[in-house]
């Protein structure tokens, strides 16, 4: 049976004493990061306190099944002129492989109605216009604006990819280089192209993919995930586990290594210069730089020192921004082929009314227990590799949102010992989400083998997520004008990198490594880093070309 771990466990001795640069934690920013600075020559050491690297992108195996806990599909790699894609085969050296989902890759129920999203932009408005014949013109103007503001976010995000203090300068001037809809909530924008309702609440309806529904996320975030997957989805062949177990070579290969098993307490400061870590075991291991892919919030809270974070009045930041939402996640084992049990791999996002807004409200006060989204993936049915590993079984995740403080009697209980009253409340939330699976999918209650329920706790566990959120930081408006999230730390020698710097999800985090390495870079540098990506060798002339005329900022971004 395959093994899904990725990275070398770390034991004192085993590290080098000094690095280019050591990397905490390691996710999609930090496995980009590290990849492309060990492409530039440079000996990268990343550490992770999960017993396998890859951040969300990791998969785990149990009960002789397996399960993605955040790749449930990616948009643009299927496209091998797309910037995420060429991306993706530099810092993987090629060795990564895509499968194209179905071309409905998400269908989106609301109460009894379904709408499907089909890959193609002319298919999305057809069949969109063919269900709301009155909003046709309405449908066109949203699609164009999508990727209009797709087309313009390097402009947005360039400050990313600059020195911290050209980055504030660039960012005041910002406003009057974009769109006024850059700089609004995604419901203010939607309401400025139809009064329908109805149509607002299905083209929202991917709303899960960032966490926050219309009346609070940016148009920003929401434009830039529905134009991801307007050409449809894709996923990695040989399961989540694939993308960290591709890369990790690329970043040896400079002397570098990823080391699991191996938490940092804290970074090492002297003179606000940062000069390496301590992990908790009192190691300490040296470099250059430190670059942290743990979260803005771990960060400041956790790996920076107490003094330096009262110099720098770090502490106000954690105060002008909030945490993502959590999740409860059903892991579900089937005996049964996918062809045997008549599967297919499209997303489902159930909804029990278009009340998205209320919905979500009533839910996180308590005023309901019912589930205000559902979400179904079908991660063996994506994987063509799957039949090869698991012969004659098949898995299906389910997840909806959760609100830590339903955990709170439990909070700081180890995993696996928290008790009856606890594991009774997981056996209730698994029927109840189960019970939705077969109202959908009746043919799958025999075939039912395994399952497992993760909580917020569960994140907060494996992750270190304080509120077992997913996403880092909510995607409000007002977030994207914080100068303290950026690569660049005010500590000398300090850096962060992944969706925190950027946006949520797998391209998010990823861009957030492409800017962090830029930005490591300097103003004049930056565009050695670029270089990798138009000198690979299998480059496309279009790539090639796009990149060669722009500046070391207009990196296309996608969630």
């Amino acid at each position: 049976m395959a093994k899904v771990r990725t990275g070398k466990r770390y034991r004192t001795g085993r590290a080098l004493e000094k690095y280019d640069t050591i990397i905490v934690g390691s996710g999609m920013g930090a496995l980009t990061n590290g990849a492309l600075l060990s492409l530039l020559g440079k000996k990268v050491c990343v550490l992770e306190q999960h017993y396998t690297a890859g951040g969300f992108t990791h998969a785990y195996e149990r009960n002789g099944y397996e399960w993605d806990v955040g790749v449930h599909y990616i948009g643009e790699v299927h496209n091998p002129k797309s910037t995420l894609r060429r991306v993706f085969d530099v810092i993987s050296q090629g060795r990564l492989k895509w499968a194209e989902m179905d071309p409905v890759y998400d269908k989106i129920i609301i109460g009894e109605d379904e709408y499907d999203f089909v890959a193609g932009k002319e298919n999305f408005i057809r069949d969109l216009s063919e269900r709301f014949p009155d909003e046709k013109e309405a449908i066109h103007q949203y699609v164009s604006l999508i990727r209009k503001t797709s087309s313009l976010t390097p402009k947005f995000f360039a400050a990313q990819a600059l020195p911290a203090w050209a980055g504030k300068l660039y960012n005041r001037i910002r406003p009057l280089l974009l769109p006024k809809e850059f700089f609004m909530t995604c419901r203010e924008v939607l309401e400025g192209l139809t009064q329908n309702q109805a149509l607002i609440s299905v083209l929202t309806g991917q709303w899960g993919d960032h966490g926050q529904t219309p009346r609070d996320g940016a148009f920003v975030m929401h434009a830039l995930i529905a134009k991801h997957y307007l050409a449809g989805g894709a996923y990695p062949v040989g399961g989540a586990s694939a993308i960290a177990r591709e890369i990790i070579p690329t970043i040896q290969q400079s002397g570098g290594e990823v080391f699991t098993y191996a938490e940092v307490d804290e970074i090492l400061v002297k003179n606000n210069a940062a000069y390496g870590v301590r992990l908790v075991n009192g190691d300490e291991l040296f470099a250059d730089t430190v670059v942290s892919n743990v979260g803005f919030m771990n960060t400041v809270k956790r790996l920076i020192p107490e003094a330096s974070r009262k110099k720098h009045k770090m502490e106000k930041w954690t105060q002008d921004v909030q945490y993502s939402r959590a999740t409860h996640c059903l892991y579900a084992g089937f005996k049964g082929t996918t062809e045997e049990l008549g599967l297919n791999s499209t997303n489902l996002w159930i909804y029990p009314n278009g009340g998205h807004e209320k919905n979500v409200d009533d839910y996180v006060n308590h005023k309901t227990d019912d589930f205000p989204l559902i979400y179904v993936s079908f991660p063996s049915t994506k994987d063509p590799d799957w039949e090869r590993r698991y012969p004659g079984k098949t898995t299906v995740e389910i997840v909806t949102i959760a609100s830590m403080d339903r955990y709170e009697k439990w909070n700081g209980s180890m995993w696996q010992q928290r008790g009856e009253d606890y594991e009774a409340k997981k056996e209730a939330l698994s029927q109840k989400l189960l019970d939705r699976l077969f109202e959908r999918l009746p043919q799958l209650r025999e075939a039912l083998d395994y399952y497992e329920l993760s909580t917020p706790l569960s994140t907060q566990f494996y992750q270190l997520n304080t509120q077992g959120e997913i996403y880092g930081l909510d995607h409000f408006v007002d977030r994207f004008k914080k100068p303290f999230l950026h690569p660049q730390m005010p500590i000398k020698n300090v850096y962060m990198t992944g969706a925190d710097v950027m946006t949520a999800g797998v391209g998010g985090a990823m861009m957030g490594g492409l800017m962090t390495s830029c930005a490591m870079q300097g103003l004049f540098k930056a565009k050695d880093v670029l270089a990798l990506l138009k000198n690979y060798p299998s480059a496309q002339s279009a790539v090639s070309e796009t990149i060669e005329n722009t500046s070391p900022v207009d990196v296309k971004v996608a969630p």
